[in-house]
């Protein structure tokens, strides 16, 4: 008598069979990640009420600006805004969790709520997925894991620089949450991005590995860092080099950087990566400088952020190239224009033979 096939089992192998063709893919074209979703979502211009739907209609606190409980409360729009940028040419898709873990929710007193958000939220970006998916083009779900208002390595007191508000298990224990959200939800991928404390970082790579080790599935790993200024670090102290060396242990699929800065700005940084990893190489960058006489509040246009990361891909510098704040689907539409034919980065040299 054949003996039944485990929920958990039928998962293990759908998640390897979408995180396997990753690789592939990325050997032969510049995969497109979608753009930013609180610009987005600003176009709703979302009032209290809205934020707190039905549901929360009572709550004791404001929460308006929680971009994360709208997958609660308003799933139609965050669905809206994943298939305008998979319609857009998006390859790549990421949940609506940059601040749904517990760190972050505890400035709205939604601790409880954050496992929840990461479930909904995955499910969410994985129905859009799997509606646009073709043989030809399928759609990846990256579970976003963003940085918390905590950090282990700076001090939140000017006067007492030992000074922590936070510990290093504390962070561990909420990544494992959250991912474990995004699993059980349905991601391809784990998506660590906007890095601006190696510490936490290496947090949630450390809660990664344990969430792979107790279910017995390995999702494939997205790093990417924020360089701060024009001083080429992350904002606790790391320049881009010593930012990979920290971090090439985790053994991501793709490494890079986003936010803070736009194309034109972050493009040396690009480039130092580009020669340093033996991973594959991600960009997506803010549209340009702030704004707040444009509509999205920053000021570069579809056509300006698409012409500067064509020219990165024309000098091989990258694999995975969208946008971050103030991008938007015009963004990308015209970003996936602009690489469709060109050649993805190659591994240095020193890497080849090893990839």
């Amino acid at each position: 008598m054949n003996q039944p096939v485990s929920t958990a089992a039928v998962r293990r192998a759908t998640h390897y069979t979408r995180g396997a063709a990753l690789p592939a893919l990325l050997e032969t074209r510049i995969l497109i990640l979608d753009g930013a979703m609180g610009t987005m979502i600003q176009r709703h211009k979302l009032d209290e009420a809205s934020y707190r739907g039905e549901r929360f209609k009572d709550y004791s606190r404001d929460i308006k600006g929680n971009n994360e409980l709208l997958s609660l409360t308003q799933p139609q729009i965050v669905s809206e805004i994943h298939e305008q940028y998979l319609a857009a040419g998006a390859d790549i898709i990421e949940t609506n969790t940059f601040g749904a873990s517990t760190v972050a929710q505890a400035d709205y007193g939604m601790e409880s709520l954050a496992a929840e958000m990461n479930v909904e939220s995955a499910k969410l970006a994985r129905a859009a997925c799997d509606k646009y998916s073709t043989p030809d083009k399928p759609r990846f779900v990256a579970g976003a894991i963003g940085p918390t208002p905590k950090t282990a390595s700076i001090s939140p007191d000017v006067n007492d620089p030992g000074a922590r508000n936070i510990t290093f298990d504390e962070l561990r224990a909420a990544y494992y949450e959250q991912a474990k959200g995004l699993l059980d939800g349905g991601a391809d991928l784990f998506l660590v991005e906007t890095i601006f404390d190696t510490l936490n970082a290496k947090a949630a790579l450390f809660a990664l590995d344990e969430l792979f080790e107790d279910t017995g599935e390995r999702l494939p790993i997205m790093i990417s860092g924020t360089v701060t200024d024009a001083s080429g670090r992350i904002l606790s102290g790391q320049t881009v080099e010593a930012f990979w060396n920290s971090l090439r242990h985790a053994k991501p699929l793709m490494f890079g950087l986003n936010c803070a800065l736009g194309a034109a700005l972050m493009r040396p940084y690009i480039a130092e990566l580009s020669k340093l990893c033996d991973a594959y190489v991600s960009c997506y960058p803010n549209a340009g400088l702030p704004n707040p006489m444009s509509d999205t509040g920053f000021d570069e246009t579809p056509d300006v952020t698409s012409g500067l990361l064509k020219e990165f891909a024309q000098a091989g510098l990258v694999n995975v190239a969208g946008g971050c704040c103030g991008t938007t689907p015009e963004h990308i539409a015209a970003i996936a224009r602009a690489l469709a034919e060109v050649k993805p980065r190659k591994w240095p040299s020193q890497y080849r033979d090893v990839a």
